[in-house]
């Protein structure tokens, strides 16, 4: 850990008085992995951890109290995981930006935090400089997710599904596969598959992936 530290003075940036302080809240029920985070970013000259929390409950007190700028919370946490304290989070401090930080780089994953407000998703195997880019970019207003991952996307207001298409979007997010779905509208497999086309194309969705994980996490009122 000595040498880790001395390393990492060695590359230290003087600090600039107009530098910005990004303030950070770190959340994961293992101290380990807090403690390594912490050591890399305590010589980030515009990077500041001011809070650590290990579990859901605990972050989100600690939010209130201290307003940060950036969160960076594991999804799966104790009393409280990260998805829920996210939509409090955004709900009651909108300025506050979320990072998640998991094991997971499941579709679903990602398009829970995102519906729940997190502008980035980054892995627990990912380098610690991409940790220190992630909390970067989203203080500044954008979005960070790995590689692998994007945001998903947002439906286009001018072209509202259909009856038929919110019914098959909804029996997408089931599990149903297109002749299962016809079998239960009793109509044509062909007829589905036009439905799901233009489903895509009026999200501006690309592929049954992007398809399977919006029709399960946009959660419509049907």
């Amino acid at each position: 850990m000595e040498a880790v530290k001395w390393l990492l003075q060695t590359r230290a940036k003087c600090p600039n008085k107009y530098t910005v302080m990004i303030n950070v809240i770190l959340a994961e029920d293992h101290q380990s992995l807090i403690d390594g985070i912490k050591v890399f970013l305590e010589y980030e000259d515009d990077i500041k951890i001011i809070g650590e929390a290990n579990d859901g409950e605990q972050l989100l007190e600690l939010v209130r109290l201290k307003k940060p700028d950036v969160v960076l919370t594991d999804i799966r946490m104790p009393k409280m995981d990260g998805i829920t304290a996210t939509r409090y989070i955004k709900k009651e401090q909108p300025n506050c930006k979320i990072i998640a930080f998991s094991m997971f780089d499941q579709d679903v994953a990602v398009a829970q935090m995102q519906e729940a407000g997190a502008s980035g998703y980054i892995m627990k195997n990912s380098s610690l400089k991409i940790v220190a880019d992630a909390i970067r970019t989203v203080s500044k207003g954008g979005q960070y997710f790995d590689v692998s991952m994007k945001a998903l996307p947002k439906s286009d207001s001018d072209m509202p599904l259909s009856k038929r298409e919110l019914e098959i979007l909804k029996l997408v997010g089931e599990g149903k596969t297109s002749q299962e779905i016809a079998n239960l509208l009793y109509i044509g497999k062909t007829t589905v598959d036009t439905h799901r086309k233009n489903i895509l194309k009026k999200l501006n969705l690309h592929g049954k992936t992007e398809l399977l994980r919006y029709s399960v996490e946009k959660k419509y009122d049907f």
